[in-house]
């Protein structure tokens, strides 16, 4: 895609009401307004202040251990054909993930508006262990919601965050999934907003969270176009991530979007669009639609009636009924295009990884892998790819041994 740089550059959005385009904005009861708007005033102080950013930075460096490295999949590049895949590794960083980078940014900013109580949300548990790992480091309560379904499968993080001292609480209603974990979150944080701090995971929810969260997960687009620079010596041909909410993509793609790059998001196609048994939001024209879930307007996943659709992943951390406002504003302007790949092409790209590059990438980041691999070989070997390898896949190992070859790897 080429990119009009007379226009205003994408990265001065959201506008002041919170939205991107037609979609954003802040759809919560009267009690949630007013703690919006007290994080929306203290984020904006904290945003330029030297000092605020100055410990963030010494943080990721020393406790995080950013920047991570960006990697060639050599091998895997061989094996497809064609492009270049490169992975830009947050596998490597504390925790085990990207939601460490959003966690330990918005419990700074908790702690300097004096509430000493984390609350989360979990899907795959990632954002959960990095709520906790940070609610540890500074001191704090932490309370964790995760669906019953999802502890299940996510076991070893559920263990994780309790050792790291959080309260674990189990959402048996709905689907028992992560759009259950929100609600049950957000109740949490209208019954205790004086003390607490609704840590939200993903780049969603009702403004100013999707700014935040994407502040916050720039830092990986930021490195990573640095690291193009010096290692290729030029920019990538297309940026690949998966999309839940989307604080993954939205994070490697923001410092890229005045820039002649291609950018490709990756939703959860589930056993397939047709049979309906999938979280891609982009990709059913059927149930895909503009509606509000969660206090943002964006596309959420619909039946007939208009009732929040029940959905399906292999990867517990995209398996959500809607997908943030910037993602949906790129989509409309063209900026970015968004795919899907199924549960069966991720469990594939998640065993190639292992084999080629001796890497056990998450089954969310997986996703993205099953684009690339698919993309590679329609491009010159002269092009690069990059896949924004968001997470390990220690957490998905009993999941994947459970489904592939009848649980014989």
């Amino acid at each position: 895609m080429i990119v009009d740089r007379q226009r205003v550059s994408l990265k001065t959005l959201p506008d002041e009401r919170g939205y991107f385009g037609e979609f954003g904005g802040r759809y919560v009861p009267e009690t949630l307004f007013g703690p919006l708007l007290e994080l929306e005033e203290a984020y904006g102080a904290l945003r330029d202040d030297a000092a605020f950013q100055s410990e963030l930075g010494d943080l990721l460096r020393e406790y995080v251990g950013r920047p991570t490295p960006l990697t060639l999949a050599n091998r895997l590049s061989d094996a497809c054909g064609g492009a270049r895949i490169w992975l830009k590794r947050e596998d490597l960083a504390h925790t085990g993930a990207h939601k460490i980078n959003n966690a330990l940014g918005q419990a700074l900013i908790a702690r300097a508006m004096g509430k000493r109580r984390l609350i989360a949300e979990t899907g795959a548990g990632q954002h959960g262990v990095a709520t906790a790992t940070v609610a540890a480091l500074l001191g704090m309560e932490c309370a964790v919601y995760m669906g019953s379904d999802d502890m299940a499968r996510q076991a070893p993080n559920v263990l994780r965050m309790r050792l790291l001292g959080a309260d674990v609480h189990p959402v048996d209603a709905g689907s028992r999934t992560l759009k259950d974990a929100i609600n049950e979150a957000l109740r949490d944080w209208a019954t205790n907003v004086r003390h607490s701090h609704y840590l939200l995971g993903s780049a969603l929810g009702p403004h100013p969270y999707p700014m935040i969260v994407r502040d916050l997960q720039s830092v990986i687009g930021r490195e990573a176009r640095a690291q193009c620079l010096a290692q290729m010596g030029r920019l990538p041909d297309a940026l690949i991530a998966c999309v839940g909410g989307g604080s993954n993509a939205i994070g490697l793609f923001h410092p890229f979007l005045d820039d002649d790059v291609e950018m490709i998001g990756v939703e959860a196609g589930g056993e397939g669009i047709d049979g309906g048994r999938h979280a891609a939001r982009f990709a059913d024209p059927q149930r895909g639609r503009l509606g509000v879930l969660h206090g943002v307007r964006t596309y959420v996943l619909q039946d007939d009636e208009g009732q929040i659709a029940l959905t399906h992943s292999v990867s517990a951390g995209l398996d959500y009924a809607s997908v943030g406002p910037e993602h949906a504003h790129l989509r409309a302007l063209e900026r970015a295009h968004y795919t899907y790949a199924t549960d069966d092409a991720a469990l594939a790209a998640f065993q190639a990884l292992c084999r080629y590059e001796g890497i056990v990438p998450a089954l969310e980041s997986s996703h993205a892998l099953a684009e690339a691999m698919r993309l590679a070989p329609e491009r010159s070997r002269d092009e690069a790819l990059l896949v924004n390898l968001s997470g390990r896949g220690d957490k998905d190992l009993d999941t994947v041994t459970s489904l592939v070859q009848g649980g014989a790897l």
